[in-house]
């Protein structure tokens, strides 16, 4: 590995545990190739939403403009990993990533897709539309994990798909208020109208009867894609190789969980499970699965 190649990926190493996301908890107990790997497809999700989080909440001929053209460098330096010579150094520590585990360039691809929704698009009219956005910022990262990880079974698409609308639900409703604040509802107007919730509710934080249900109709819905998700894993038989997935997969359902334990109330505090709480889930799914080899 050249010096500078080396570099990159200390640089994707080290933007991976200095975030301390819930991304990273079972990166660790992976075989270092594939941590390696994983922090790279880390850090090149976070390069790409970092460009959305500067460019919104600005007028469009400054910030808005700028991001969606960070965007298309970010394009470009994708086409350099297939085809050229990338130069930003989490586009260098990807080339190497895509070509070992031949991952599909279109999986990125979809990602910054599901990035530039952020910058033009703050509602959503139908569930079905928020699932296309959730399938572009989540499940697209479980389909690059599964190749990382080795997984061959057809069914290991559906877990990743699954558990990444998961995930995303989730994350929505820990999100709620800051969400609003920056002008954003993902939560459909489909079922804001259907539950008698109105923005102007969701503005002024009210934990009022209608958001109860609404609350509730919401965490049914993450739980269904947790239980299709599961349905997937058992049929795939590859529990070893997605056991950091599922270390993920068990801390956001545990976040799920903290949600529905509040009475939903998102509002007065930001939602998380406690890292020690992290920690022990991951070292009984440890326990439970074994440490698994890989070919």
């Amino acid at each position: 590995m050249g010096l500078y190649r080396k570099g990159a990926f200390d640089y994707c190493a080290w933007l991976t545990r200095s975030a301390q996301s819930n991304f990273a908890v079972g990166l660790k107990l992976l075989p270092k190739e594939r941590r390696e790997a994983m922090e790279v497809v880390y850090a090149f999700c976070r390069a790409v939403d970092d460009v959305v989080d500067q460019g919104e909440g600005v007028p469009e001929d400054g910030g808005l403009k700028r991001a969606e053209r960070e965007l298309q460098l970010w394009r470009r330096e994708l086409a350099s990993c297939t085809g050229g010579y990338p130069s930003h150094p989490v586009a260098v520590a990807l080339q190497p990533v895509i070509e070992r585990y031949r991952i599909p360039a279109g999986y990125f691809e979809d990602l910054i897709s599901g990035c530039e929704m952020d910058l033009t698009r703050r509602r959503y009219a139908t569930f079905e539309e928020l699932r296309v956005y959730c399938e572009h910022v989540a499940s697209v990262v479980g389909l690059i994990a599964i190749r990382v990880f080795g997984c061959e079974h057809p069914e290991t698409r559906n877990y990743a798909v699954n558990l990444g609308i998961a995930l995303q639900l989730t994350n929505i409703l820990r999100d709620l208020k800051a969400d609003i604040l920056r002008g954003r509802v993902y939560l459909p107007q489909e079922d804001l109208k259907r539950f008698g919730y109105s923005e102007e509710d969701l503005s002024s934080c009210r934990t009022s009867e209608p958001f109860l249900k609404l609350m509730a109709f919401q965490c049914g819905r993450a739980r269904e894609f947790f239980s299709k998700a599961r349905e997937s894993l058992e049929a795939s038989g590859e529990h070893r190789k997605l056991l950091p997935a599922q270390i993920m997969g068990a801390v956001y359902a545990q976040l799920l969980g903290c949600i529905e334990s509040a009475r939903y109330d998102v509002f007065s505090k930001r939602m998380a499970v406690p890292k020690s709480r992290q920690a022990l889930t991951a070292f009984r799914l440890l326990v439970s699965q074994g440490r698994w080899d890989y070919a």
